[in-house]
């Protein structure tokens, strides 16, 4: 089936409806099962990796970087580079030039993820977090001269908000710099007041395409986790306890019923929800088996009707 894709924004970039998360890459996910996971995607459909330099630091003995290595390998093994867009972040692994988004930060940070990717640019490069020590104009000053030299082609921002992304649009546009074109939030049926409102109006008025992460709301919009018996099932398990004893149970009660109407899993239901959303581009969703991937692919393909779109909007609001 041909997947109908997306324009990014206001770019030229030109994505499925979906977007493979790349944070288990090197991780929870080894070479085989990572290699199988990314042959499997671009199999699918899919066309745009998300990674960051930060990947994986949190685990004890590494230092950022595993993820971009490991898609790096994947892309010279597989010859597919011409096949994907890649997607990468700097301003939360300190190094070279200093922390966040210093300018000299920035500069080291792209060329570092470069080298571990393997290739000549960068689809699209995300300010991972915002930097209030460092003047607006200065980290698009930084962003120009990465785009100038042909080491990336996109710029976005993530886990900013309203206020600070129109101050940087703003502040581009009077530099007569480029300006963020993507925005990166947290956003699932069962977390949505980071995003709704004043940012997501700001987003589609601007044109700017939305890519939110946590699309699944690590597992629970699965179905995984209903009961208090099932929070123990799993080391995120404790992070449930809120969204049951919250709308968690009525979302994935409309859900069930969607899932009956359509044959749809939960997730895939979860992930077209997102994508029916106004300014959403694609939902990001990470998997480590090729199984897992298997169950959120249909979603590129997923419509739901209006009926079911209100009722899930309703259930989760």
């Amino acid at each position: 089936m041909t997947i109908a894709k997306r324009r990014l924004g206001a770019t030229d970039l030109q994505i499925a409806p979906l977007v493979l998360g790349g944070n288990v890459f090197g991780w929870t996910a080894d070479r085989a099962a990572s290699f199988a996971v990314l042959d499997a995607f671009v199999a699918g459909g899919g066309t745009m990796i998300d990674t960051a330099d930060v990947y994986s630091a949190w685990v004890d003995g590494h230092q950022g970087g595993e993820s971009e290595s490991m898609i790096g390998a994947w892309l010279k093994a597989s010859g597919k580079r011409d096949d994907v867009l890649i997607a990468t972040k700097v301003g939360m692994l300190p190094g070279e030039g200093g922390e966040k988004l210093a300018p000299a930060r920035i500069a080291a940070a792209a060329d570092a993820s470069l080298k571990r990717l393997g290739t000549d640019r960068i689809d699209l490069y995300y300010a991972h977090q915002d930097d209030e020590g460092v003047p607006q104009d200065a980290v698009a000053e930084a962003f120009a001269k990465l785009i100038e030299a042909g080491k990336v082609r996109v710029i976005g921002a993530s886990n900013f908000h309203a206020a600070r992304l129109k101050s940087a649009v703003d502040a581009a546009k009077a530099a007569g710099l480029p300006r963020y074109h993507v925005l990166q939030p947290e956003y699932n049926l069962v977390s949505r007041h980071k995003f709704e409102g004043e940012l997501q109006d700001y987003c589609v008025t601007e044109n700017i395409g939305v890519l939110p992460y946590y699309g699944l709301a690590s597992g629970f919009l699965t179905g995984k986790y209903r009961s208090a018996d099932d929070l123990k099932k799993s080391v995120r398990g404790g992070r449930m306890t809120e969204l049951l004893d919250g709308k968690g149970k009525a979302v994935l009660a409309a859900m069930d019923g969607v899932a009956e109407e359509t044959g749809a899993t939960l997730a895939q239901i979860a992930l077209a929800w997102l994508i029916a959303q106004p300014g959403v581009t694609a939902p990001i969703a990470s998997a480590t088996r090729v199984e897992q991937l298997e169950d959120l692919l249909p979603a590129l393909t997923l419509e739901l009707s209006q009926d079911q779109l209100e009722r899930l909007t309703t259930a989760g609001a």
